[in-house]
């Protein structure tokens, strides 16, 4: 069996176990998680649960407020249900903030491990294309990207992990440089094992503490950086919802009908907030200086 790649079974479970209770016993990330899973099932059940979908107009019901009738949340001015768009437009919004996560991390994963590793002048040149884009203000770049390209879902949630990478990739490269000098590492060299060997199946599994916390805190920043271009026009567009759309369309009715506001403005700052317990729980569980359990 190969002495590298080969694992001790019972330190794993040991850490893991270690991982899972500090995780457990972190309050604030118990109840992130939890809201995130109620949002989640909320959003994929309750529109079937619901007697209207999200693009039925009653144009009698204009601007009921909550718990008018069957309309639980109130209705919006065209007279439709806020309930149904409000589920609908969180499947959009925590879908994009999932897909946009996913991308942005495995590019930054991918750029932070080959500078990381490599060293010299691969890692000035690609730590220096990190620094350019990361001296541009994120939310103006985010919306010329955003004015320049077709606003789809697909395209906005490209455009959120092209302007989020960088972050990811600054982790993965100080943590892969404190790595590659590991004797794990060394002795791989010696056996003769390849760079990309050593930099994807040895040293990068190392690293996954750092890059699951940054991915969670990433979700909560793609949801929130959706919200903001889809409030200035440049996002979701209508009639699709979500949001940050939904928000957008009630600015101007904020005297009259708040609860046009309220309500999505609420569901962002649950889930975004709820990433941010969750991936400070997950850093605090993978800290290994932390030894009180």
């Amino acid at each position: 069996m190969n002495t590298i790649t080969a694992t001790r079974p019972t330190q794993a479970r040991w850490f893991q176990n270690r991982v899972l209770r500090r995780f457990l016993s972190n309050k604030l990330a118990m109840f992130g998680l939890a809201m995130i899973t109620l949002l989640t099932l909320t959003c994929v059940i309750g529109p079937y649960l619901l007697p209207y979908d999200s693009l039925f107009v009653d144009l009698r019901a204009r601007f009921s407020p909550p718990l008018t009738g069957y309309h639980y949340l109130g209705t919006d001015p065209l007279g439709r249900d806020i309930a149904a768009r409000l589920f609908m437009a969180g499947r959009i919004s925590l879908l994009v903030g999932l897909f946009a996560m996913l991308l942005a991390t495995l590019l930054g994963t991918l750029v932070g491990v080959i500078a990381g590793y490599s060293g010299g002048w691969v890692n000035a040149l690609l730590m220096r294309t990190v620094d350019g884009f990361l001296s541009f203000p994120t939310i103006f770049l985010l919306l010329a990207l955003a004015v320049a390209l077709k606003p789809s879902p697909i395209m906005i949630t490209i455009i959120i992990a092209l302007t989020g990478w960088m972050e990811v990739a600054r982790i993965v490269e100080a943590e892969v440089r404190s790595l590659k000098e590991r004797e794990f590492v060394l002795a791989g060299r010696m056996l003769g094992l390849g760079q990309a060997h050593i930099m994807f199946r040895e040293i990068l599994p190392n690293a996954m503490g750092p890059i699951i916390v940054a991915a969670t805190l990433t979700v909560a920043r793609a949801i929130l950086l959706e919200a903001y271009i889809s409030f200035l026009g440049y996002g979701i567009q209508p009639p699709l919802p979500s949001w940050g759309n939904m928000l957008n369309g009630a600015q101007q009715y904020l005297a009259t009908a708040p609860w046009l506001a309220i309500i999505p403005g609420a569901a962002i700052t649950i889930a975004v907030t709820s990433f941010n317990f969750i991936g400070d729980g997950l850093r605090d569980a993978l800290d290994v200086r932390n030894d009180n359990l």
